[in-house]
Parts: C-alpha cells; sequence; structure tokens
C-alpha cells in the first residue's frame, strides 16, 4: 500500500508544473482573439498565479528559509509576487478589448517569465540538493491539499474559462499529457 508521500510528486514537480500550465496559458492569448476568450485566458493565468503564489509563499519559500537556502533569489519572490498581484488587478478591471488590457497582458508575462527563470535555475535545483526525495515529496502532498482547498471556490469559474479559453485540440493535448504523466507515476510506483 502507498501512501500520499509515495504517489505525491515532489513539491518542485509541482511548481514546475505550474509553471508550465501558466506558460502553455499565455501562448494561447493572441492580441487579435474576441475580448471574450482573451478575458478567459488572462483570468485562468491570473488564477494559476495567485494560487500558486499562495502556495510558494505559505509552503515552499518557509521550508527554504528554514534551511538557510535561496538567497537573493527567495528575498526577491515574494515581492515580485506582490508585483504581480498588483497587475493582476489592473487586469482584472481593464477592458478586454482594448489595446491596455493586452499590453498588461504582455507585462504580466514579462514578469512571470523572469520569476520562473529565477525559480528553475537557483531555487528548484538548491531544494533538490538540499531536500531528502521523502521531503520534498511530504511538501507536496501540503501543496496538493492547500491547492484543493484554494481552488475549490473557483473551480466552477476555472472550468468555464477552459472551455472558452483553450481550443478543443489543445484541451485534449493537456488532458492526455496529465494523464499520462499520472499513469506513469502510477506504474513507476506500482513496479519498484
Amino acid at each position: 500500500m502507498y501512501s500520499m508521500k509515495d504517489l505525491s510528486p515532489s513539491i518542485t514537480d509541482m511548481i514546475r508544473f505550474d509553471h508550465s500550465h501558466v506558460m502553455l496559458t499565455s501562448h494561447q492569448y493572441v492580441v487579435t482573439k474576441k475580448p471574450a476568450v482573451k478575458k478567459a485566458l488572462a483570468e485562468t493565468v491570473c488564477d494559476a498565479l495567485e494560487i500558486h503564489a499562495t502556495l510558494e509563499e505559505e509552503i515552499f519559500y518557509p521550508a527554504m528559509r528554514a534551511l538557510g537556502l535561496g538567497g537573493a533569489a527567495l528575498a526577491k519572490s515574494v515581492p515580485e509576487h506582490k508585483e504581480m498581484r498588483a497587475l493582476i488587478a489592473s487586469i482584472r478591471r481593464g477592458d478586454a478589448s482594448s489595446a491596455r488590457y493586452d499590453e498588461l497582458f504582455c507585462e504580466l508575462m514579462r514578469d512571470v517569465i523572469h520569476h520562473v527563470a529565477d525559480e528553475e535555475t537557483v531555487l528548484l535545483p538548491d531544494a533538490e540538493r538540499s531536500m531528502t526525495k521523502r521531503r520534498l515529496n511530504e511538501l507536496g502532498v501540503q501543496m496538493t491539499s492547500r491547492r484543493m482547498q484554494l481552488l475549490a471556490p473557483k473551480a466552477g469559474k476555472a472550468a468555464v474559462n477552459t472551455a472558452i479559453g483553450f481550443s478543443s485540440s489543445t484541451t485534449a493535448v493537456v488532458l492526455s499529457a496529465v494523464s499520462a504523466l499520472l499513469v506513469g507515476r502510477f506504474l513507476t510506483k506500482k513496479l519498484a
């Protein structure tokens, strides 16, 4: 019998998955799309970023600080999250049919790309070098549990935005990739 700690992705894998999800969604955003589609895609990105930032601030960053890891990259992460939240608020107040809306979304994604680069080249490798696999998985379980709490009130909105924002072919590719990841992880644990 396997515990959640055995089956859960590590916290670093989950953070990378969140980064990929936001990037994939942002690549669907094209300024010539209908305002309703742009709004749905922007909302999907904004919700994902807000949840992701909260998870990092509540679970990942404290675990890093406790071990004295992350240095300057960690020190600037929370202020960067604050800047992203300000941009998200502006996007949510904006009109998806305006050029300003497109500019705000592009500014947000520039900030996200910079932030992701620091995390994936400094923070995540530091965590993987310094924490045991078991500890990374324990943090992954905590992140999963907290994510469900944060996502629950937004689940309906997230489903609608996904249906509006993503083409059916993109949705099928994403669902196939997630399914393959989960099945592969289960089989790897089962065969080990």
